[in-house]
């Protein structure tokens, strides 16, 4: 048994590109970047970025070229994908990328401000928002302190 799963949500790092297969196929290419806080030495907390290349397939390409640009926030499920090829000057070359099975659109697009203060527009189905970790009812929520991932695993 194997299982090949990835879940990511990050930014945008530029707007999506898509293209169309031969064979009619929308696919749409993007680089999502995630952060990772990392504890430097002298104990400050810094964000370090990981990059990722994504490419979605069929309707949802369209749906993610059509609403989304660089800096949106997306949530991606999907699987990596290896390939392999060997260049012109028959160098072998490889990668690894992610196919996204499901796309979420997270976050608000610039625009949002404009419709909240009236003005009609398409509306662009949102993700609810979950709570702050420990906020309850009327509770407000203290930010957790960035924990260094090295430690989880």
């Amino acid at each position: 048994m194997s299982i090949n799963r990835v879940v990511l949500v990050g930014n945008l790092t530029r707007d999506p590109d898509m293209r169309v297969l031969p064979g009619g196929t929308p696919v749409c290419h993007l680089r999502i970047a995630c952060n990772r806080m990392r504890k430097e030495a002298d104990g400050s907390w810094t964000a370090r970025p990981n990059f990722f290349d994504v490419s979605v397939f069929g309707p949802q390409a369209e749906s993610v070229t059509k609403f989304m640009t660089k800096g949106r926030l997306i949530g991606i499920d999907g699987r990596l994908e290896w390939r392999e090829w060997q260049t012109p000057d028959q160098h072998k070359r490889q990668a690894v990328s992610i196919v996204a099975d499901t796309v979420q659109f997270l976050g608000r697009p610039a625009s949002a401000p404009a419709a909240a203060q009236g003005d009609e527009g398409p509306e662009e189905p949102q993700a609810p928002e979950a709570p702050e970790p420990g906020a309850s009812d009327g509770e407000a929520a203290t930010p957790a302190e960035p924990v260094d991932e090295a430690l989880i695993f």
